[in-house]
């Protein structure tokens, strides 16, 4: 190995680049406070939900999210913590925004599910895990709100491992729950997290024998003593064992029980996490894998996000490097461009409060400033034509026809759809005779926040008028002949001139399919 390859080396083994997936409301973006309060990178976690309080999660930044209490765009978050350096991207919660939180998991090499104890596995929890699962990435069970009453943790296993299709493994074990509950066994460590005094305001860590160590029976009483030796006798037996090559291959998830507003289990949860996770991932690329120590550098664009600052309307493009130092100044291809660029303003992250770097390494996420010239999914390489595996679109299930209210703002009306187009905000397609504008979006929220932007951050008003469609399917035939499809669907095409085929429903795209045997109806851009 090189001098370069060492130095290489010994940076990716120390970072950790994951995603946090979840329901709206099991509580990750105070998860994500604590983890950042664990790091030193914020001295108060704040809550979301105070709207009175001019304290706002760090994560929510964008004034929509800081009104409605929600994730509506994935934020980067970088801190240091015990030797190692944590990349946490922070993905939206809700539905509605699901396909940004998709290519946001391609940059992330593990993730971690949080689960409320009351709702079990929820849907949007479903969607985001098979995502993962796709992928073969990690995946780490944090089982959050433990101070509430909920579901036993028996059940909530057993429903991740039937709805889900994962074993689990727990690694600490909960000492009762809701009003009772007085700490957490740690299987691994043999020690005990309880809290200290009644306002749970202090957490004590005490080193035990076993979980039948006399310690225990004296904090948490003899009922609950009791009940924590039953189940773990029980887990002994029948728990699956822990095995770290299937936790890494995906097809394991270590469980964690705590609760993120007292801080509860927290620690115990990233320090074993740091210990297990997977650091930098090789990534799939046209030459083949590419390796992290790789002395040349790569990387992928994988979020665009104009207006990050409003007082500057600037654009950032967030790239995931793949191999390679980073350094600010240097000169790159872009490939799909044809051109070399310098990156002169690399910026990294805690949510909205950026610094410009000088260095970064691979599994950092660096902010580009972007005058228009990126595109999600463009490749960046020193030297070479590298390219990365395209990142999926996703087929929108609504649509709606947009016109804007003041003609005389066009100019305006055009930058702000292609820069939210760009973001992956909305799809846009065009209809053929009439060049209509139709968006396409995963979920309705995905309009409201359209038409917030378009005015807060270009001045444009503009209007929604919903179609019938359900469907988008992107059509690849030799002969093309708009006029098949005239009856409960409609023929456009995308940004890029692929045609799309508008369905009103199943019965409309079955019949289609029927009709052109030669065509292909396909669910994601070719």
């Amino acid at each position: 190995m090189s001098k370069i390859q060492n130095e290489l080396q010994a940076e990716v083994d120390k970072r950790r680049t994951f995603a946090i997936i979840s329901h709206p409301d099991a509580g990750k973006t105070t998860l994500t406070e604590k983890l950042l309060l664990f790091g030193g990178a914020i001295r108060l976690a704040g809550s979301v939900k105070a709207r009175k309080a001019s304290k706002h999660a760090t994560s929510d930044w964008m004034e929509i999210e800081k009104q409605r209490g929600i994730s509506v765009t994935s934020s980067v978050m970088q801190f240091d913590y015990k030797g190692h350096r944590i990349n946490i991207l922070d993905t939206p919660g809700h539905q509605d925004f699901s396909e940004d939180t998709y290519r946001t998991l391609t940059a992330a090499d593990s993730a971690v599910m949080l689960i409320d104890v009351a709702k079990g596995v929820e849907a949007q929890t479903i969607k985001l895990f098979q995502v993962c699962a796709k992928r073969g990435i990690p995946i780490f069970t944090f089982i959050n709100k433990l101070d509430r009453e909920g579901r036993s943790p028996f059940d909530l296993m057993e429903e991740i491992e039937q709805v889900l299709g994962i074993r689990s493994v727990p690694m600490n074990w909960p000492i009762g729950s809701g009003r009772d509950l007085c700490g957490v066994y740690d299987r691994m460590k043999n020690q005990v997290e309880l809290f200290n005094g009644e306002d749970h305001s202090t957490i004590e860590v005490k080193k035990v024998d076993d979980y039948n160590d006399p310690v225990i029976r004296e904090m948490a009483g003899e009922y609950l003593h009791d009940q924590l030796c039953q189940d773990l006798e029980l887990l002994d037996v029948a728990g699956d064992p822990f095995d770290l090559d299937k936790v890494l291959k995906g097809e394991l998830t270590p469980v964690f029980f705590g609760s993120a507003v007292n801080n509860f289990g927290v620690q115990t949860f990233l320090e074993n996490f740091l210990q297990l996770a997977p650091k930098p991932e090789p990534r799939s690329s046209t030459e083949g894998m590419i390796e992290p120590t790789n002395e040349r550098f790569t990387g992928y664009v994988f979020k665009i996000q104009a207006n990050m600052n409003p007082a500057h309307r600037d654009r950032l493009a967030f790239l995931r490097i793949v191999s390679g130092k980073f350094e600010r100044g240097m000169s790159v291809r872009h490939i799909r461009a044809g051109k070399d660029i310098k990156l002169s303003q690399p910026q990294q992250f805690l949510a909205q409060d950026r610094d410009i770097i000088q260095e970064a390494y691979p599994g950092d996420i660096v902010g580009l400033f972007d005058p228009g010239i990126f595109r999600i999914g463009d490749s960046l390489s020193q030297g070479g034509e590298v390219i990365f595996n395209e990142l999926p679109t996703f087929s929108p299930e609504l649509f709606a026809k947009v016109t804007v209210k003041n003609a005389l703002k066009h100019k305006q009306y055009q930058k702000g759809v292609d820069q939210l187009t760009e973001e992956g905000t909305i799809q846009v397609f065009r209809t053929i005779n009439f060049d209509d504008m139709i968006l396409g979006v995963v979920g309705q929220l995905q309009f409201e926040v359209f038409e917030y932007r378009m005015k807060a951050e270009y001045g444009v008003e503009v209007q929604l008028q919903r179609m019938p469609y359900q469907f988008a399917r992107w059509l690849v035939d030799d002969k093309v002949d708009a006029s098949k499809f005239r009856i409960n669907s409609t023929l456009v095409k995308d940004k890029k001139d692929n045609y799309v085929v508008l369905f009103e429903n199943e019965y409309a795209m079955r019949t289609a399919v029927d009709k052109n045997p030669t065509a292909q109806f396909l669910e994601t851009a070719p």
